[in-house]
């Protein structure tokens, strides 16, 4: 009945949706308009009500396709070169889009070659003499995660293979180790000066120093410290809510995945038992060396730039795929040389490897297609339209920012293209603010504050959306279901969004981030003690059956 009624719900908001579009401007007239985010809202809602992503995706990618063709004039062959030769194709083409598979897929062949080597097998055992309990598996995760700052995809793979064996064995969910893992990969990289999160930003700032902007913009980016502050405590105390809850209690059982409908394969076996914890570590160690000399390497550091300028002016994608081919190439010599692994045994791992990676990758060119589309109906600069609007409220302008980057980055599944739209608005309302930072390096207030909002709103829509990257790689490297992982994460990023939300309607009034970060903090506690007090006070659990009606 429920999920009949949710169906109902979503198809009324889809009318309602379209019939706004038509008041604001007929679909011939759809570029730059509402119109512009009908084809990712339809993805999503179908997503999160049908449970199945690929389907969703492509009927919002085809969407999108009728409404571009009918906008344009250029009928069935316009609609078709629009999906195909400028949405798939283009971008299984992009240079930096295929940067990101081939990481994806070398990062999958060195997890098969340990796993075959046992030196998962061997560190799983490790794991169970030392992290003896669920809190331990949960705080060794987030630590891991803190530990892999440079790149989000970078961390969410990484995390996701060395200490998936970890939280199996404490009888952790896929879903929650998903939650751990993407709460510890774009929260992280926003903060961390050294990473290719802060060479993207620094790189949409004009008229003052970019690196210097992101380092002020930390202390007031409150929803990547709160959800940090919010994995501690839901890690220490043990509890959940919402989905999440379904699927922690059905892990007590020995059921971690909850849904059946389970793309990802079961891990290799280990074919030798004389695998050890070395051989597991020390590729992790080579794989993040290589793909940090690989980012500076594309930064020109080997050509005499400094290191943070090197990593300001890299090229992330292009430096992990190299990077990796790179460890993966010293991890097969490595495994030779141990004697754990014969040549062909390696070669056999590429294309398991392949294959254990081609869930993600069909989501990853859906997404990707999906946001060339809603790009090409100039969602962007409809969206920056209504944001130069509201610049008049300027004690409001902080939490309008943060809602309308929540948004956009939900709906185009991408954090990055949101703050390259916001940031330059957030400079040109202040430019005049702006004039004399060059000489006097103080940076105002109010644009650190504005542009924390954008870069926070940014990661709250990116960490919510289906159809995000970091989104799509979680779920990877926890191998949990997609709609699984977004359904259980999302209650938890709109309780750290609604606490944010209310800091910056804060930070718009005092503008002292002391007071705007410790009450924050103090609020963000509260509310997390009261879901506990619920928590325990609440009764019922549905089983593994009852979860998938």
């Amino acid at each position: 009945m429920k999920k009949h009624l949710s169906k109902l719900i979503f198809a009324l908001i889809i009318i309602a949706y379209v019939i706004c579009c038509f008041i604001q401007s007929p679909i011939r007239d759809a570029v730059g308009s509402m119109w512009s985010l009908l084809p990712p809202i339809v993805a999503i809602g179908l997503a999160l009500i049908t449970k199945e992503v690929y389907s969703s995706l492509f009927i919002g990618i085809l969407t999108g396709g009728i409404v571009f063709a009918i906008a344009s004039g250029s009928g069935f062959s316009g609609m078709f070169n629009t999906i195909v030769k400028d949405g798939l194709i283009s971008n299984l083409a992009d240079a930096d889009n295929m940067g990101i598979l081939v990481f994806l897929v070398v990062l999958g062949i060195i997890v098969v070659l340990m796993n075959k080597a046992g030196g998962s097998r061997a560190y799983g055992e490790w794991a169970v003499k030392h992290i003896k309990s669920r809190v331990g598996a949960n705080i060794s995760t987030f630590v891991l995660g803190i530990m892999i700052f440079v790149d989000d995809y970078f961390n969410c793979l990484t995390v996701g293979s060395v200490m998936r064996p970890v939280t199996d064995k404490h009888k952790i969910s896929r879903a929650k180790l998903a939650y751990l893992i993407d709460s510890t990969a774009a929260p992280v990289c926003i903060i961390a000066p050294i990473s290719s999160w802060a060479a993207a930003v620094s790189g949409t700032v004009k008229g003052v120093n970019g690196i210097q902007l992101f380092i002020r913009t930390i202390p007031y980016n409150l929803y990547a410290l709160l959800t940090l502050l919010m994995v501690v405590f839901i890690s220490i105390s043990d509890i959940d809510y919402g989905p999440m809850k379904v699927h922690e209690d059905n892990a007590r059982k020995g059921d971690l995945f909850t849904t059946r409908n389970k793309i990802y394969p079961e891990d290799a076996q280990p074919e030798h038992s004389r695998g050890k914890v070395i051989d597991l570590v020390l590729p992790v160690i080579i794989l993040i060396g290589m793909c940090v000399l690989g980012m500076l390497y594309t930064g020109d550091f080997f050509s005499g730039k400094g290191f943070v300028d090197a990593f300001a002016e890299c090229n992330a994608c292009y430096g992990l795929a190299l990077g990796s081919i790179g460890a993966l190439l010293i991890i097969i010599v490595y495994f030779q040389l141990r004697r754990v692994l014969t040549f062909n045994q390696c070669m056999d791992s590429i294309a398991e490897g392949f294959k254990q990676m081609v869930p993600a990758i069909l989501i990853l060119t859906f997404a990707w297609t999906l946001k060339t589309i809603t790009a090409s109906l100039e969602a962007g600069e409809f969206v920056s339209g209504v944001v130069r609007s509201a610049t008049t409220i300027e004690i409001l302008l902080p939490a309008i920012l943060f809602v309308v980057a929540l948004g956009l980055a939900f709906a185009t599944g991408t954090s990055w293209g949101t703050f390259g739209i916001l940031i330059p608005i957030v400079t040109e309302v202040f430019k005049e603010d702006l004039v004399n930072v060059t000489t006097s390096g103080a940076i105002p207030a109010t644009v650190i504050i504005c542009t924390s909002a954008c870069l926070a709103g940014a990661v709250c829509g990116d960490h919510c959306s289906p159809i995000s990257d970091t989104t799509i790689m979680a779920s990877t490297g926890a191998q949990c279901d997609h709609i699984n992982h977004v359904s259980t994460q999302l209650p938890y990023a709109m309780t750290v969004a609604a606490v944010s939300l209310g800091g910056y309607l804060l930070a718009g009034l005092v503008q002292n981030v002391y007071v705007v970060l410790i009450s924050s903090a103090i609020v963000m506690i509260g509310v997390l003690m009261i879901l506990k007090k619920l928590q325990k006070s609440g009764g019922g659990e549905k089983t593994s059956q009852q979860a998938e009606k």
